[in-house]
């Protein structure tokens, strides 16, 4: 059975048992009044047909007129004398009261206690309301008086009020009936919605909103699983994206690693030759070893990036000197500048920071030899300044620079600016992902400015120590 009929017949069933208890109840209430009510006025009306018979005279006309008493009281008379022997009975209407031929020794004694008080015996079972009483004057022999009535005539009025409780039950029980189904509709249409949202969702229709307009739960809930659906969305984007890079990382890694053995395989092969001259072996060993260190700078950098990316403690911070990082990379890159006929104006004046030394010399170390590499004429520097409680570390070159549509990319893992030049260069094309990897493990961002032509510009900040 759904929520909806569920919510209705609940509804529905706890409303008519409602409303049935209190029309029985009201209708038991109204006949215990109405029995309460009787029972007193009967009192009241013996105590003045007592009045009323005893000044009725004692002669020959005396049944005759307790007779037209008993019509115009509406109540069934008897009498009896001072032994409780019934002496004549006087009847309102045409349907006869059963009375008692002769009073009990138990009546006579409780009405004669009574002192002229009316007795009205309780008998719940009879279906006669009694009453009796001593008359002050007795006469024609008669010392008692006995009145009854039929109970239904006190509880005529409740029949009437009966079918009124009824009919305004029914009518109630209707409007239950209808009222209850549309409560169920409009507590359960929301539910629905969202149960067809969501399983929408779990079909994977990650872009299905639920329009539901409301200030109560079901509206907090709706807003919840569209922010859930938001978020899959979100994921799922960046799940797609992730899988792209990662199909791409391997078509990379594999292209990466081909060419390098290719060359390796096509030197074996070429030393393999019988007539080969030793500058031509001595050529093709130099291109084997290249390439083998090319491959193995490869696996160095994806072993680093793999430890950022699954290693908590990849980057172990400590106080160390810029300074000394700084005079390895002058003792490193002096020759090669020198070479190239370029400046190498490298900061080493002490600076205390916190971070890793070794992976903020590698940092330095790629940095440098990237901006070595596409640096023509002018110069290569390496400064870092302090500000509050940070360090800025700025390696700028005068090279080629880089165009704007690369510069989004710069940072992704295989990614050349041009893939032959970078090659011919002896790049993995990790270097840079490897400096952004080790920059954000010290909870730090990498940046670039450049300019086609005019050089390039990298930065980066670190604790002061």
């Amino acid at each position: 059975m759904k929520i909806r009929s569920k919510l209705a017949w609940t509804f529905i069933l706890l409303l008519i048992f409602g409303i049935t208890s209190i029309s029985s109840y009201s209708i038991v209430f109204i006949r215990d009044y109405l029995l309460e009510e009787g029972r007193a006025e009967m009192e009241r009306d013996t105590r003045w047909l007592a009045v009323t018979v005893s000044s009725l005279g004692d002669d020959a006309r005396f049944e005759e007129r307790l007779r037209e008493t008993a019509r115009t009281s509406g109540y069934q008379l008897a009498i009896y004398d001072s032994t409780g022997q019934q002496l004549n009975t006087f009847a309102s209407s045409d349907t006869l009261i059963p009375m008692s031929r002769r009073l009990t020794a138990g009546v006579m004694e409780s009405v004669k206690a009574r002192n002229n008080l009316p007795l009205l015996p309780e008998n719940p079972n009879s279906e006669v309301l009694t009453s009796y009483v001593s008359l002050d004057q007795p006469l024609a022999g008669a010392k008692y008086l006995q009145a009854a009535q039929f109970k239904d005539e006190i509880y005529e009025p409740i029949k009437t009020i009966r079918w009124i409780i009824y009919y305004g039950m029914f009518i109630s029980i209707g409007l239950v009936v209808i009222v209850s189904i549309w409560i169920a509709r409009y507590v359960t249409k929301p539910i629905t919605q969202i149960k067809d949202a969501a399983q929408d969702i779990a079909d994977g229709d990650v872009d299905r909103e639920i329009d539901i307009s409301r200030s109560d739960e079901f509206g907090t809930l709706a807003t919840s699983l569209n922010q859930m659906a938001s978020k899959l969305r979100a994921d799922t984007e960046q799940i797609k994206q992730f899988a792209e890079k990662q199909r791409q990382f391997f078509a990379d890694i594999t292209h990466e690693i081909r060419n390098p053995l290719h060359t390796i395989s096509g030197a074996l092969d070429m030393l393999e030759l019988d007539k080969l001259s030793e500058e031509k072996k001595d050529k093709y060993i130099a291109t084997a070893k290249k390439q083998t260190e090319r491959i193995s700078h490869l696996f160095k950098d994806l072993k680093i990036l793999q430890r950022y990316d699954s290693d908590e403690y990849f980057v172990e911070r400590q106080k160390f000197d810029l300074a000394d990082t700084a005079r390895h990379i002058k003792d490193w890159y002096s020759d090669q500048a020198g070479k190239k006929g370029l400046e190498l104006n490298i900061d080493q004046h002490s600076c205390d920071v916190i971070g890793d030394p070794g992976k903020i010399e590698q940092v330095l170390d790629n940095l440098i030899s990237n901006a070595l590499k596409y640096t023509n004429e002018g110069s290569v520097d390496l400064t870092y300044t302090t500000k509050d409680s940070k360090v800025t570390v700025i390696i700028e070159d005068t090279g080629i620079g880089i165009s704007d549509e690369h510069l989004d990319r710069l940072f992704d893992r295989f990614y050349r600016t041009d893939k032959a030049r970078s090659r011919d260069k002896g790049g993995t094309g990790l270097g840079l992902a490897v400096v952004k990897s080790i920059i954000k493990g010290h909870g730090s961002e990498i940046h670039v400015e450049s300019e086609v032509g005019q050089g390039t510009r990298f930065w980066f900040t670190l604790p002061k120590g």
